[in-house]
C-alpha cells in the first residue's frame, strides 16, 4: 500500500482529482488531496507549507510516499520532498524549473508559447489558446461542464509566478515524468526535451490531454501503482 499525494495545478483545487482518487483507493492505496492557498501573498513557501500540512502526520502514512506534481507543481512539490521523507516524485504533464528560475520566467525560457503554437499547426488548429481546446478536449463533456459551471478558482497569486525556485538542485528522489501524448498546452517533444534537458529523465507516455486524472483516470492510476 502506498500513499499518493495529489497536488493540483495552477487551477490551485483538490477537485481535480476527485475521479483518480477512487481509482488508486480500488487497488489498495490511499490519496492525500488538498486545495492550495490563494491568500495574495502565498508563494512557492506557502504552497509547500500546504503539501506537507496536508500530509499531517507523516509517520502514520502508508509507504512509499509518492507526490505527484500536476503542471505548475513542478515548482511546488519537489520543495516539500524533503520534509516529507518522500521515496518518490512523479511529474505529470509538469514544468521543471531550473535553480533560481521564477514560473513567470519558466515560459520564454523553455519556448512553451512556440511549441504549443507548432502543435496546434500540426493538427490544423488555431493557435489562439482556448481553455476548452487546450485542456478539456478529451475530458468528458459532462465533468468539463462541471469544471465550468463551480467556482472559479482565482488561480495562482502572483508571488507563485515571481518567486525564484529556491532549490539549488533536483531533490534527491527517484523521480518518473508522465506525460499526455496528445496534451495540447505542454506538446510530448516539448516535454520529452526538457525532462532530458533539465533533470536528466525520459518521459513516460500515456494516452491523453493535459488533465488525465479527468480525462482518463483509470489509465492513469495503473500508470501510477505500477512501480510501487
Amino acid at each position: 500500500m502506498a500513499t499518493f499525494v495529489l497536488v493540483p495545478g495552477a487551477d490551485g483545487r483538490a477537485w481535480g482529482w476527485h475521479r483518480l482518487v477512487p481509482e488508486l483507493r480500488a487497488r489498495g492505496h490511499e490519496a492525500v488531496t488538498l486545495d492550495l492557498p490563494e491568500d495574495s501573498a502565498a508563494d512557492l513557501d506557502a504552497y509547500a507549507d500546504a503539501i506537507v500540512a496536508a500530509c499531517g502526520d507523516v509517520d502514520r502514512l502508508a509507504r512509499p510516499l509518492v507526490l505527484v506534481a500536476l503542471s505548475l507543481a513542478g515548482f511546488s512539490a519537489p520543495l516539500a520532498c524533503e520534509r516529507l521523507r518522500a521515496d518518490r516524485l512523479v511529474l505529470l504533464n509538469a514544468m521543471v524549473p531550473l535553480p533560481g528560475e521564477t514560473a513567470g520566467e519558466w515560459w520564454d525560457h523553455t519556448g512553451q508559447q512556440a511549441a504549443r503554437e507548432a502543435y496546434a499547426r500540426e493538427e490544423g488548429r488555431d493557435t489562439a489558446f482556448d481553455v476548452r481546446v487546450d485542456f478539456f478536449h478529451d475530458v468528458p463533456q459532462e465533468i468539463t461542464e462541471e469544471a465550468m459551471n463551480s467556482a472559479p478558482s482565482g488561480g495562482a497569486p502572483e508571488r507563485v509566478f515571481t518567486q525564484p525556485w529556491p532549490l539549488t538542485a533536483w531533490p534527491d528522489v527517484p523521480t518518473r515524468f508522465l506525460q499526455g501524448a496528445q496534451d495540447r498546452f505542454f506538446p510530448l517533444e516539448f516535454q520529452r526535451r526538457l525532462g532530458k534537458e533539465r533533470i536528466g529523465v525520459d518521459v513516460e507516455e500515456l494516452p491523453g490531454g493535459h488533465l488525465l486524472a479527468l480525462s482518463r483516470p483509470r489509465e492513469l492510476a495503473q500508470a501510477l501503482v505500477r512501480d510501487v
